[in-house]
């Protein structure tokens, strides 16, 4: 796995954008429309609780949150309640990347590509 501004590399794979990288280490685009209304309160979309919705499904045993390159991703409070629930690991993308490739146990990321 790679990253630099603007998009990570995952598999060989590159993605220009937001991803979440599900359990059985699927990948899809992060969905932001319904954390942009919070973009004013944050100076920037926030990683909001309801993107962490499909945790309750996978129930991983560890949660990697990558805040972006310079780990400037805001995350709100009530996201940060429902990451209490695992085990989980908040950094700059880069250093998050570093972990996961180290990681045996499944685990579920958002990955944050710009800031």
């Amino acid at each position: 796995m790679r990253t630099k501004f603007g998009w990570v590399e995952i598999g060989h794979v590159r993605y220009d954008h937001d991803v979440i990288i599900h359990s059985n280490m699927s990948v899809e685009k992060r969905s932001k429309k319904k954390s942009k209304k919070l973009k004013e309160r944050y100076g920037h979309t926030p990683l909001a609780d309801h993107e962490l919705s499909f945790l309750a499904a996978e129930k991983p045993p560890v949660v990697y949150i990558g805040t972006g390159q310079y780990g400037d991703l805001p995350i709100t409070d009530e996201a940060i309640e429902v990451l209490g629930e695992y085990e989980h690991i908040v950094l700059p993308t880069p250093g998050v990347l570093e972990l996961m490739e180290k990681e045996h146990r499944p685990f579920a990321a958002i990955l944050h590509v710009t800031c």
